[in-house]
């Protein structure tokens, strides 16, 4: 299982990476955030409270993809607007997130951080999710990369997402956590970069 120092060590990669992409990256993230303004009509960053480390609720940033008004799970593709469809299969729609990771309310590897009523509501063994920062990426991220085009093809797709993928992921997450290395991390992040 992955430990303290395991974690602090993580927490000063997180930190030196964060602080090496940034210059090169702001540019580019207020740039989309000017055009998500135009192209939605509300401010372009989007803001959610997600679970985070030992069940600590944060403030999440993206890139808005979605105007304004209530979207139900499974059809959010459907009611992104052009640009944001293309922001959300190219993913660039999370770049905000490194403020997160520069807070500390993220890490660029671990599990993805979910709204109120998944990660918070674990039991038993499978608390040791919340040991760990959510991630920018990890290796449920991965391997769900296209659930919205999953659920869009399900009847019900809030049951789907609560018995089969989230069940799933648990597992997932759980083995990271459980299995944690350094390289694991390394091995995630390039995945991430060269596998959109």
């Amino acid at each position: 299982m992955i430990t303290k120092k395991q974690l602090r060590a993580k927490r000063i990669f997180d930190v030196f990476f964060v602080l090496l992409l940034l210059p090169f990256l702001i540019i580019p993230i207020t740039f989309l955030i000017v055009l998500s303004t135009i192209d939605t009509g509300i401010y372009g960053v989007f803001t959610q409270k997600r679970v985070g480390q030992h069940g600590k609720l944060f403030k999440i940033y993206k890139i808005r993809t979605l105007k304004e008004g209530k979207h139900r799970l499974g059809h959010l593709d459907k009611s992104a607007t052009s640009m944001g469809k293309v922001l959300r299969r190219t993913k660039l729609d999370e770049l905000p997130q490194l403020f997160n990771v520069l807070k500390g309310d993220m890490s660029f590897v671990g599990p993805r951080p979910d709204v109120e009523g998944f990660a918070d509501k674990l039991e038993g063994d499978d608390r040791i999710v919340l040991l760990v920062k959510p991630g920018v990426t990890g290796e449920a991220t991965l391997k769900y990369k296209d659930e919205e085009k999953v659920l869009e093809r399900q009847k019900d797709p809030d049951h789907y997402n609560r018995t089969i993928i989230w069940v799933d992921k648990v597992k997932i997450n759980k083995n990271y956590v459980m299995n944690y290395s350094f390289y694991l991390d390394l091995k995630l992040i390039l995945k991430s970069i060269f596998n959109r």
